[in-house]
C-alpha cells in the first residue's frame, strides 16, 4: 500500500489567516435611540441627563460601536458626545455597528504588517474562520499582499479560488 502524502502541507503555499490578527477583547454596541424620546426625538436636556447618569465604566477596556437603530434624524454632536463620555474607558470607539468596529480594528492592525515576507510567494488568504472577520479585512489584506506576492488565492488549499497573479518580469 502506498503512503498517503499530504501535498498541501508540503507545498510552498503561504497561508495568510486573518483570524491570526483578530483583536482580542470585548466588543459592545451603544444604541443612542435608548436615550431619545420614543426612540426618535432628541431633546438635548434629557439626552445630556441620560448620558450624565449612565455608568460609562461598564465599557472599561472594550471596543465600542456607537449607532442609532431607529430612523431618527440625530445631530452629529450626539454621537460625538457619547464618544467623549466613552473616551476615558473604551479602547476604541467607532460610529457604526460591530462589523464597522471590526473593520476599523483590522484596518489598523493590517496597516502594521510587514508584507515583504510574502515577496514572490504564492499566498492563500484563508477563507473559513471561526471569528467574525469582516469582508473589508479580506479586501485590505489582498490589496496589501498584491504588492509582494507572486500569486494570491482565496479559500482553502484544497479548493482555492485564484485572485491575482503577478505579471512576469521581462
Amino acid at each position: 500500500m502506498e503512503e498517503i502524502v499530504n501535498k498541501v502541507a508540503n507545498s510552498a503555499l503561504e497561508v495568510f489567516d486573518l483570524e491570526d490578527y483578530y483583536p482580542k477583547g470585548i466588543r459592545a454596541q451603544i444604541d443612542i435611540s435608548q436615550w431619545l424620546l420614543e426612540g426618535l426625538l432628541l431633546k438635548e436636556k434629557d439626552f445630556r441627563e441620560h448620558l450624565n447618569n449612565h455608568d460609562w465604566s461598564l465599557y472599561q477596556d472594550q471596543y465600542v460601536a456607537i449607532n442609532c437603530s431607529t430612523d431618527a434624524i440625530v445631530p452629529a454632536w450626539a454621537s460625538i458626545l457619547v464618544a467623549v463620555q466613552l473616551a476615558p474607558y473604551a479602547k476604541k470607539i467607532v460610529n457604526g455597528n460591530i462589523e464597522d468596529l471590526d473593520s476599523a480594528l483590522y484596518e489598523e492592525l493590517l496597516s502594521k504588517i510587514d508584507y515583504s515576507i510574502y515577496e514572490n510567494k504564492a499566498v492563500i488568504i484563508k477563507g473559513c474562520s471561526k471569528k467574525p472577520v469582516p469582508m473589508r479585512a479580506y479586501i485590505i489584506a489582498a490589496h496589501n499582499l498584491q504588492a509582494f506576492a507572486r500569486s494570491i488565492m482565496y479559500g482553502e488549499a484544497c479548493s482555492a479560488v485564484p485572485l491575482f497573479k503577478s505579471k512576469k518580469k521581462v
